[in-house]
């Protein structure tokens, strides 16, 4: 038997997306969203309102980053969620968050955050808070990249927010090989 829960925005899992953008002034700020994916090939879209000074730095500046929580950093992440830059303005130094210029757009990559997506602004859409942004590049911290150059989730240990019940948690272990497991029922 199943429980029905009515419409709700839950889906397992939900990355925790750390989203960065400089100010007219050039001051960083960034913000938590959980909201978001991949849409396509080298796009990433989030549902973020225009309210938040983040917002509104990306639509001035038509650049940002993302980067993703990770779970050594759980309480900044958390942080510059649920403070405003809007009334807090030093609240990337309150989270203990530093900031580099990133190589392709113009905007801030929180150097504590192993791994940064740096985007430009395609769109966005008031009505509906979908904001689009185009991939341009995805750089990662020698400290998270395995033998082969490549990320490795162990030793970046990425969080996720669980919606229902309001926690972060850590990807767990492998359990199988895309694109190659399902091959045995063919």
């Amino acid at each position: 038997m199943r429980k029905n829960f009515g419409p709700k925005p839950w889906t397992y899992p939900q990355p925790v997306f750390i989203l960065a953008a400089y100010d007219e002034n050039g001051v960083p700020n960034a913000m938590n969203a959980a909201w978001g994916g991949i849409s396509e090939e080298n796009e990433i879209s989030l549902c973020i309102s225009e309210g938040h000074k983040t917002t509104q730095n990306i639509l001035a500046r038509k650049a940002f980053t993302i980067s993703m929580a990770d779970a050594a950093h759980v309480v900044a992440c958390d942080y510059v969620g649920i403070v405003s830059g809007n009334n807090v303005p030093d609240k990337m130094a309150r989270a203990g968050f530093h900031t580099s210029q990133a190589a392709f757009v113009d905007a801030p990559v929180i150097d504590e955050l192993p791994m940064t997506l740096e985007c430009r602004l395609i769109r966005y859409e008031p009505e509906t808070c979908r904001l689009v942004g185009e991939i341009v590049n995805v750089s990662a911290d020698e400290a998270i990249l395995d033998g082969q150059g490549m990320i490795d989730p162990d030793r970046f240990s990425p969080i996720i927010f669980d919606p229902v019940n309001h926690t972060y948690r850590k990807l767990g272990e492998v359990v199988g090989t895309a694109f190659a497991d399902g091959a045995q029922l063919g």
